[in-house]
């Protein structure tokens, strides 16, 4: 009787005990459960979201050229990349007579994290082209940047041509660069000959009249013809 009354004791004892501690373990899976998903939804890294979208700067380039060139002349071409929020693209000539042509360009905003080269170069066989090389301009923004080359021929004849422009951008921080194609433009210059005089140029074009003149003259027989002309116009 003693022992069965131990043992009750016991048992009311262990009783109180658990429920002074709480809820059971049964009942606490869940909620641990529960916690262990808001901790992995929590725990997305951020090289698993996606990057922001940079935004656009809208800009108009301009592509100047002359149609038509002299042999032995010179003239230039001229490419400028420039701010343009309005959307206009009616571009303007700086040489009376020369084509133009406008396009509209979309440039990443990049300029906080990068360094922007604005990189053009042409390309045309059959004509002296200085510089020959490409040329590179930083680009800034709110900026234009501007290339010109110089062009010259000895030979008459069609020229067709490539005006390249593209962006590279530079990691400020580091990183690899990217290069990229903004316009490939193809152009046709017609070079052409005046009487055989290489060039239009005045006190050129009068020199080499005078040396034809000067020789003209000097044949023998060339009196004779100016006094059968006169005959003929006092008739």
């Amino acid at each position: 009787m003693r022992n069965f009354l131990s043992y009750l004791f016991l048992g009311l004892g262990l009783l109180i005990f658990l429920s002074a501690c709480g809820s059971s373990p049964d009942e606490a899976e869940p909620s641990s459960a529960e916690e262990a998903m808001q901790t992995q939804a929590l725990s997305v890294s951020a090289e698993n979201l996606p990057m922001p979208v940079p935004s656009i700067e809208h800009r108009r380039l301009t592509l100047e050229f002359p149609p038509q060139i002299r042999a032995g002349d010179s003239d230039i071409i001229r490419l400028t990349l420039e701010v343009d929020d309005l959307g206009n693209i009616t571009p303007t000539a700086e040489v009376e007579g020369h084509e133009v042509r406008g396009e509209r360009i979309e440039v990443e905003d990049l300029y906080t994290t990068h360094t922007i080269i604005a990189e053009s170069r042409l390309d045309m066989a059959g004509l002296q082209i200085l510089p020959s090389e490409i040329i590179s301009e930083p680009l800034l923004p709110g900026e234009s940047v501007t290339f010109y080359w110089s062009i010259s021929a000895l030979n008459d004849g069609e020229h067709r041509g490539t005006v390249w422009l593209y962006l590279r951008y530079i990691p400020k921080e580091g990183g690899e660069e990217l290069r990229r194609a903004l316009s490939a433009q193809i152009i046709e210059i017609e070079v052409k000959k005046l009487f055989g005089i290489l060039s239009t140029d005045p006190a050129k074009k009068w020199g080499a009249l005078g040396s034809f003149l000067g020789a003209l003259l000097g044949f023998p027989f060339v009196d004779d013809v100016f006094k059968f002309l006169w005959k003929k116009v006092k008739k």
